[in-house]
């Protein structure tokens, strides 16, 4: 045992010795006045990419139509001696009329050859190589770069040239320390793997992951992306407030805190729903938030306490409007984002180029289910039909919840291609018009792709006495032991007594749009910095 707790110290004790020597070298730098962090900006004119671009560009200009070397026939070193020579022409072309770059970026690869070294930055964009030679870069400059280490970040300022390898490459006139790093980055070969460890420490995954780097920047052009289309129908963005006296809009448990100055207790939003609506009756016909909601729910791979919903509301038009609306918008982002309607998930082909199907709820569960719930008179017939199939509901259910919980059982695992769920009951959309033709269900929808709800509209609601009413029964199911249950909005049932206009709404989970569209297996994957628990101190 002894002799197993020596060896496990003895990485621990290598680790530190090296972290010590990192700290050393900055101490060293700091008594010969080369402090790196005492420097405030750097002028970067290109990222890494861009100067691929640009120096493909201009070689493809300059040495069109110049023919590779024919090398067929020749011996060995007769070959290597017209494949120089044919280098060194082509270099002399594009040396004439050098591009000059300022980059800055990660060291994350070095090789030292005695008075020229290679090595790689990485930024925002990727990879670069750089050739520092001592005669170029000077020789105080030169020796300490030979110290740098892994994980230091540079500014090198330099023109680029092809090397004889075939890789664009920076020759560095001047390179500067900009940031010493102190701590070790995971192993260059496999990156950071522990998917822990990746959550916690993203800082550090976004350095090691390419696969990462690209997830989170196509998030951020999703979301671009959504606004753009948006804007161009016309509507315009709102923020509404995060802390507010009733958390309504959703069936949710809020969280809870208490605002110091008011001495009052108040809620973190579930939803973005009912001011939103207020904002409809203000006379704002088209509105749009994009921000974090919370609720007080598990965690697993589609599910995050805090997260991101974009609702928008929509005067003059209902849920037809808004199944229309994000269809187009669904293809739109497949089209701008992914360059491409037809999607992979999982290894499963999602086409967003054909029209969405569009199912009532009740003729899911029929075709799913085998049962026709059109047919079912009364409450007693559906919790009949619950236990019959194996279904676990609560006595207060009524038969609407129950349609819901065989939608949920038989019907969601099969909505692989996207799809319209309209029609639900009465009973689970208290906020929703009811449909002219038949009031126990209303005009509602949720759309689904990939067995996930992705998003969830109506009609909306804008009888403020039928509003009471059911705002009425939902008190009556929190006080039943309904968590989740809404709770009488005053203020909100004041604006709709003033008038809201027939409107349509409609919410989009964007994590959830993000992992479709990045192919990523968690909700955790596509959040910056997810829930997690904190490890024991």
């Amino acid at each position: 045992m002894a002799e197993q707790t020596k060896n496990n110290a003895q990485p621990q004790q290598d680790l530190n010795q090296l972290l010590k020597v990192r700290r050393e070298k900055l101490a060293n730098l700091q008594e010969a006045g080369r402090d790196p962090f005492v420097i405030t900006k750097y002028d970067q004119t290109h990222h890494s990419q861009e100067a691929h671009r640009l120096y493909e560009a201009k070689e493809s200009e300059i040495l069109a139509g110049r023919q590779e070397v024919d090398t067929n026939g020749m011996d060995e070193e007769t070959a290597r001696a017209a494949k120089k020579a044919d280098y060194e022409e082509r270099r002399a072309l594009m040396d004439a009329d050098p591009i000059r770059v300022s980059v800055a970026g990660r060291m994350m690869f070095k090789r030292v050859m005695g008075k020229a070294s290679f090595c790689n930055l990485r930024d925002l964009e990727g990879d670069i190589q750089v050739y520092v030679a001592r005669d170029s870069v000077g020789e105080e400059s030169y020796a300490d770069f030979k110290k740098s280490d892994i994980g230091d970040i540079y500014g090198v300022k330099g023109y680029l040239f092809r090397t004889m390898t075939g890789e664009v490459s920076i020759h560095a006139d001047e390179i500067t320390l900009l940031t010493k790093s102190l701590q070790i980055l995971p192993e260059k070969f496999h990156g950071l793997t522990d998917t822990d460890l990746r959550y916690r420490q993203r800082y550090v995954d976004l350095v090691m992951n390419k696969d990462s780097r690209e997830v989170f920047l196509k998030r951020s052009r999703i979301i671009k992306e959504i606004r753009n289309f948006l804007d161009d129908k016309g509507f315009i963005e709102v923020e509404t407030p995060m802390l507010v006296s009733n958390a309504g809009g959703a069936a949710a448990r809020p969280f809870e805190t208490h605002y110091n100055a008011l001495d009052e207790d108040v809620k973190l939003r579930i939803s973005l729903e009912l001011y939103l609506k207020r904002l409809i009756v203000g006379g704002l016909e088209r509105v749009y938030e994009i921000g974090r909601v919370f609720r007080n729910e598990g965690v697993d791979t589609r599910h995050n306490p805090e997260f991101t919903l974009m609702e928008l509301y929509q005067a003059y038009t209902d849920y037809n409007g808004m199944m229309d609306l994000t269809e187009e918008m669904f293809r739109y982002l497949a089209e701008t984002v992914c360059k491409t309607t037809t999607i992979t998930y999982n290894g499963t082909q999602i086409d967003l180029g054909k029209p969405f199907a569009r199912l009532t709820m009740n003729d899911a569960i029929k075709q799913y289910a085998g049962v026709d719930f059109d047919a079912v008179a009364s409450d007693e017939e559906a919790k009949a039909l619950a236990k019959e199939h194996h279904i676990e509901y609560e006595e207060r259910h009524t038969k609407g919840d129950i349609i819901n919980l065989f939608f949920e059982e038989y019907c969601e695992k099969n909505l692989i291609q996207p799809t319209f769920i309209m029609d639900h009951p009465l009973a689970i959309s208290p906020l929703t018009k009811k449909k002219p033709d038949d009031p126990e269900k209303v005009e509602r929808f949720e759309l689904f792709i990939n067995t996930w709800e992705m998003a969830n509209a109506y009609s909306e609601l804008n009888d403020p006495i039928d509003q009471r009413e059911r705002f009425a029964q939902q008190d009556a199911n929190a006080a039943a032991g309904d968590d989740e249950a809404q709770h009488t909005d005053e203020d909100f049932l004041n604006a709709l007594e003033i008038g809201m206009p027939p409107t349509g709404g409609i919410g989009y989970g964007i994590d959830r749009l993000v992992m479709l569209l990045t192919d990523s297996a968690a909700i955790r994957d596509v959040l910056l910095f997810p829930t997690l628990k904190q490890l024991d101190k």
